[in-house]
């Protein structure tokens, strides 16, 4: 019987750490295919040779400038989206947790949608600068987490359940979300067409130093739920077993909101947007490996890092040289793959 168990634990061990690494290679390739294809196309050898500071001067600028932070920005936003979702789904013990369900996105959009029409940023009636480039994210992560912050707080001092937790979060949705049309509705035309423009989610407006600073986040808050994964394996045993077993369960679920709301504002104020990431990459692994945390969050990553990298390399060559928000792409994408994932996949979570 313990010979069974071992063999079976085993070869589930390797199958998990198999699929991680296929996952990672995958990665590898579709970041190398992102950097190489464009309006300018630059060979495998010479995109090598640009990484290492060789090449061409044309084709280093193209990398390095161009290309090489939207791809990063797309492999930290994508991945970090999806750790979040997987953490959200893990503390709530729900397949709909995600940072669209709790209200943390339309609280973001709600945040930059006050700094345009307040200040003009994105409208051409101010000048560049620091103004320009942070007072919009800076706005939009803040609107966040107060949001992250209502529903923490029901947590701290109300004992609030999952369910209530949701409840709240699509309730905070609803809010923002009527305050982001008002502010629409008393905005101009270029007010408004700045607004919209900054909801398309969009990793191409993310420069070097917010890409350093997304990338260290993510990979943080990645160690993070990794380390504290048996916590979160038995909180899945059930809430009774948990705290039978000496678990302070109110005390994880808010670190955990605290760390994947953190993760998903500051993704959000770089990159606006970017829907369905955060809430099928999680299944996909799920279905795949099952929910051991310590396998799931790095492979939520891997799954979302891949996906978002894929969909913007489709959105910015499929209509070239128009550039469409990557945002929109994996709407589309996400929703009918959502869809099949919960009809084929019931038995999984």
């Amino acid at each position: 019987m313990t010979d069974t168990v071992t063999t079976s634990h085993r070869g589930a061990t390797r199958r998990r750490v198999g699929f991680l690494g296929s996952v990672l290679a995958l990665l590898v390739v579709t970041v190398l295919l992102a950097l190489a294809i464009g309006s300018v196309q630059v060979p495998l050898a010479d995109l090598l040779a640009a990484l290492v500071g060789g090449g061409t001067e044309l084709h280093r600028n193209i990398v390095w400038r161009n290309r090489l932070p939207r791809v990063l920005a797309a492999v930290a936003a994508g991945g970090g989206l999806a750790v979040a979702g997987a953490a959200m789904q893990t503390v709530l013990r729900n397949p709909l947790g995600a940072p669209y369900t709790l209200g943390i996105s339309q609280a973001a959009a709600f945040g930059a949608a006050l700094a345009i029409l307040l200040t003009g940023v994105g409208t051409g009636a101010t000048a560049g600068g620091f103004l320009a480039t942070s007072l919009t994210p800076i706005a939009a992560f803040l609107a966040g987490m107060v949001s992250t912050g209502v529903i923490l707080l029901l947590v701290t001092y109300r004992r609030a359940t999952p369910e209530t937790m949701i409840l709240t979060g699509v309730a905070l949705g609803s809010l923002f979300q009527a305050g982001l049309t008002l502010l629409q509705y008393f905005a101009s035309d270029t007010e408004v067409a700045a607004i919209v423009y900054w909801t398309f989610g969009d990793v191409g407006r993310v420069g070097w130093p917010k890409v350093l600073v997304l990338l260290a986040v993510v990979l943080a808050a990645t160690a993070y739920f990794v380390h504290h994964g048996w916590d979160y394996d038995v909180l899945d045993a059930g809430t009774d077993t948990a705290k039978s077993l000496g678990m302070n369960v109110e005390s994880l679920r808010i670190r955990g909101m605290a760390v994947a709301s953190l993760v998903t504002a500051l993704i959000v104020s770089f990159v606006g947007i970017i829907g369905f990431v955060g809430l099928v990459a999680p299944h996909i692994v799920r279905m795949v490996i099952g929910g051991t945390e310590r396998y799931l969050m790095p492979a939520s990553a891997l799954v979302g890092a891949t996906l978002l990298v894929a969909a913007d390399t489709v959105a910015r060559t499929v209509l070239a040289p128009v550039v469409l928000p990557v945002g929109i792409l994996t709407s589309f994408i996400g929703a009918p793959l959502f869809i099949y994932l919960v009809v084929e996949g019931r038995d999984y979570w």
